[in-house]
């Protein structure tokens, strides 16, 4: 059940929000094998001065922070930013150095989900891909 934050200029993000969610989520399904009535997304709009970054980077600039169970192969992963990037950049135009993208992976164990530790729940959907 990745957990999705979504870094971005005030404006960009509130013109795009949707289109953003979308292909995101779009991704997981396709790279980690995620049922799609699961969305956990959140969106931080930042104002210009608030979001600093290198001087090479657009009003489209985005980082993408997704914290998913360990156990993904790094192959599912590596496709899954592949994916993030080509989607995005289909959807809207978006350069690859305009996405910075940050998986980080949590022992199940490690994370509550509906009043258990993650390690207890079954899912109906796999893990392992």
């Amino acid at each position: 059940m990745p957990q999705t934050k979504i870094y971005g200029h005030t404006e960009f993000i509130q013109q795009h929000r949707q289109t953003i969610s979308d292909s995101i989520h779009a991704c997981t399904i396709e790279a980690l094998s995620y049922p799609p009535d699961k969305r956990f997304q959140r969106f931080i709009s930042l104002a210009d001065e608030d979001f600093i970054d290198p001087g090479d980077r657009t009003h489209q600039y985005l980082v993408i922070e997704i914290s998913l169970f360990a156990g993904r192969s790094v192959e599912a992963k590596k496709n899954l930013m592949r994916l993030i990037y080509q989607k995005l950049n289909a959807a809207l135009n978006i350069a690859p150095n305009d996405i910075e993208i940050i998986l980080y992976e949590v022992p199940p164990h490690n994370w509550g989900v509906r009043g258990v530790p993650g390690d207890e729940l079954n899912f109906n959907y796999k893990i392992q891909v």
